[in-house]
């Protein structure tokens, strides 16, 4: 079958990315299997060319605006019309995409990243988007809460050596600053869902092509964070003693599929984080790997909070580090079959 573009199903809404609401399954799902008898949509299995769609962290809590850590970029509006062109690019390429892979990232209050966690010598939190360093932790100007570690199962003088560690360990590897998020993606909270939008495209792809999602859980370690899906941002406690471990969950992918194409939140932090993990293990394994890599530029943002801090010439630096070792940034409004490396028929 030549490929072609399919038209967006009438169902889609564009103006309603942005919002929160209850995706109609049953109806969708009749209406994703008539849609594949019309356009003869062949199931998932049949593929001989396989693409997995890696999604990442794409949750209300980091792309809808009002919630915890929305992800507006430099525009404002920069993680909905990321989720507009991503919803849009599933449903023109339906027939072609194998499979989607959904990070989740997945969080409590008592974290290391959480103000909770950390008090100076008055009791107070540090507010969010503070930047703690191993300079102010060796200070004391921040330190560990002791009324956390009953609920962590460590002990008050466990707990400030590896804080000490945490922030020595980021600051060696060259990696940001320890920094305190707002409270975000919590575990049962509306903000931990996917937005209605990608889920609903996500769920019409699952039954139009018979292709089941395939979803990972990350950063619920309250020792470390967790920005990419691979693993950790460290992995040892203090005492070398393992604390969270990496994964080879997204190399296993590349090797089973003959593209990976990736999208998400945020381009400089998870998405930047995952694709840099993913780009080490496939060093160390095979090169030509990094050829089967498309980034969807046009549909992830940096973060950027006015007046406080602002990571697009990193996000920006990141990518163009990853082309310049042969993945391939595309966008998602360019003709799929036209990209390199692509064999659709």
């Amino acid at each position: 079958m030549t490929y072609h573009e399919l038209p967006i199903p009438p169902h889609f809404d564009a103006d309603r990315v942005g919002e929160v609401w209850k995706v109609p399954y049953e109806e969708q799902a009749r209406e994703a299997a008539r849609w594949a008898r019309r356009h003869g949509i062949s199931p998932a299995a049949h593929d001989r060319f396989k693409i997995c769609l890696v999604a990442v962290d794409v949750q209300n809590t980091f792309c809808i605006p009002g919630f915890e850590l929305y992800v507006g970029g430099r525009s404002g509006t920069g993680a909905v019309d990321d989720n507009r062109r991503l919803c849009e690019f599933v449903y023109r390429n339906l027939g072609v995409v194998t499979q989607i892979s959904l990070t989740m990232d997945t969080h409590q209050a008592m974290q290391i990243f959480h103000a909770v966690y950390l008090v100076n010598d008055r009791g107070e939190h540090p507010p969010p988007f503070t930047s703690v360093s191993e300079e102010q932790v060796r200070k004391g100007v921040w330190k560990f809460n002791p009324a956390a570690a009953p609920s962590l199962q460590i002990d008050e003088a466990y707990g400030q050596r590896h804080l000490v560690h945490y922030t020595t360990t980021l600051k060696e590897s060259g990696k940001y600053d320890l920094t305190i998020w707002p409270y975000h993606a919590m575990l049962g909270g509306i903000g931990h869902a996917l937005v209605p939008a990608v889920e609903e495209a996500v769920f019409f792809h699952s039954i139009a092509r018979f292709s089941q999602p395939d979803f990972h859980v990350k950063g619920q370690h309250p020792l470390t964070e967790h920005y990419s899906v691979l693993g950790p941002e460290v992995v040892n406690g203090p005492d070398g003693e393992p604390i969270a471990q990496k994964s080879d969950t997204f190399l296993k992918k590349l090797l089973e599929c003959d593209a990976v194409i990736i999208a998400g939140q945020a381009k400089s932090h998870c998405v930047a984080w995952t694709i840099d993990d993913l780009l080490e293990e496939v060093l160390a394994r095979d090169r030509r790997l990094v050829e089967k890599v498309y980034l969807l530029e046009d549909c992830t943002s940096p973060v950027v909070v006015p007046g406080i801090t602002d990571y697009t010439d990193q996000a920006h630096a990141a990518f163009q580090r990853f082309a310049d070792v042969g993945m391939h940034v595309v966008r998602s409004t360019d003709p799929i079959a036209n990209w390199p490396g692509i064999r659709l028929n």
